[in-house]
């Protein structure tokens, strides 16, 4: 089946349109230039022909979500989300020019490298975890990779809620990468399916194929891929001369009990990073949100289906916001205007204050010059 051809590109105001960049089942994404700062940028923009209310509450949530958690370092930039002329909702993002679903068709990476990758995944899952955000659609193709060459999450269209892995929605899955409970629909995603599918994506990495995949590729159907997925039978991948250490990390992650794998990204996280030390790797950081910044940065997923055009989310009753009240208090008060509308009043002393200090400034110079000339003879 043909793939379709890419939307008309909008007209944004401030940016022009370079190229086409991809078309999926729901958005278009285009290459567009920013005028000012001058960059590049890769725009999501949704399809006409899909836009409903269910469709914009996801595009709102998405845009949300990328703006709370962006300011990790291995999550896609979000720099704009709005509506163009034609009705459309878009965003405008960091433009990456490759993605790991398409570099790994050229062949398994190295080990180094990709456990270098799967640190910083789970150090952005596990700070989106803590925020409140699943991202329910890990695999190669959605972690890019930016102009400096770092790996970065992007793609959180189909994002759903910790702790709501009731049945509800059964939304898209990838199934090479989709946890066994995914595909059986017994949840919409969980944590331990995450783990599960950022470990079947790492896989593939040092693979070079999917998990589950056979090389005879007439054996390789959605049934034939999902009966293996739910299976859960991991063949190690030793005997290509992957380190041991990491089967036994990607096994673990990959068990068909959801209760066996690891409790959370972190705990992943810091497996991977085990793994690096004992093959001599220097191990990389894994960099996670704290807990404060976690707090704050909680997503509802209530506000992309109620709210319109603009909901604050700052604390009204805080101590910052209080301080803030009394400052503008004193500030309207220091510009009112005196009965006789000569000059502002400053508080208790008006504007006499500062005439009887100037009065006093000349008293004591004309002092000074006084005692000057008398010491001099002069009078």
């Amino acid at each position: 089946m043909p793939k379709r051809l890419p939307s008309a590109p909008p007209v944004l105001a401030g940016y022009s349109y370079v190229r086409p960049l991809g078309a999926g089942g729901f958005a278009d994404v285009f290459l567009y230039e920013q005028d000012l700062p001058r960059r590049v940028t890769a725009v999501k923009v949704l399809l006409v022909d899909v836009i409903d209310p269910e469709a914009r509450r996801a595009f709102t949530l998405e845009a949300d979500a990328m703006a709370r958690v962006s300011a990790h370092p291995s999550i896609v930039t979000i720099h704009q989300a709005s509506i163009s002329s034609d009705g459309r909702p878009y965003l405008v993002m960091e433009y990456c020019p490759e993605s790991l679903g398409a570099r790994v068709k050229r062949g398994p990476m190295p080990a180094g490298e990709v456990l270098d990758i799967g640190v910083r995944m789970a150090g952005a899952l596990e700070t989106a975890h803590r925020s409140g955000l699943l991202h329910r659609d890990i695999k190669p193709s959605n972690l890019l990779v930016n102009s400096l060459g770092a790996p970065v999450l992007a793609d959180f269209g189909i994002a759903g809620a910790v702790g709501d892995a009731g049945g509800g929605e059964t939304f898209a899955m990838s199934i090479p990468w989709s946890a066994p409970e995914v595909l059986g629909e017994r949840t919409t995603g969980t944590v331990a399916t995450e783990v599960w599918s950022l470990g079947a994506t790492l896989y593939t990495l040092l693979a070079g194929h999917s998990p589950f995949e056979l090389a005879d590729r007439s054996r390789n159907s959605v049934d034939q891929l999902s009966r293996r997925v739910l299976g859960a039978k991991y063949t190690p991948l030793a005997p290509r001369g992957v380190p041991a250490r990491i089967d036994t990390v990607l096994s673990t992650a990959m068990q068909r009990d959801p209760a066996r794998r690891y409790a959370s990204m972190a705990e992943f996280g810091e497996q991977l990073r085990w793994a690096q030390y004992e093959l001599g790797v220097a191990p990389t950081s894994l960099e996670v949100a704290s807990p404060e910044w976690a707090s704050a940065a909680h997503i509802s997923f209530g506000e992309a289906t109620q709210r319109g055009p603009v909901v604050t989310t700052v604390n009204a009753d805080s101590r910052r916001a209080g301080r803030a009240a009394a400052t503008a208090q004193v500030r309207a008060g220091s510009a009112v205007v005196d009965a006789g509308g000569l000059a502002p009043t400053r508080g208790g002393g008006g504007w006499l204050k500062p005439a009887l200090i100037g009065v006093g400034a000349a008293v004591v110079v004309l002092a000074g010059g006084a005692a000057a000339l008398l010491f001099a003879g002069v009078i």
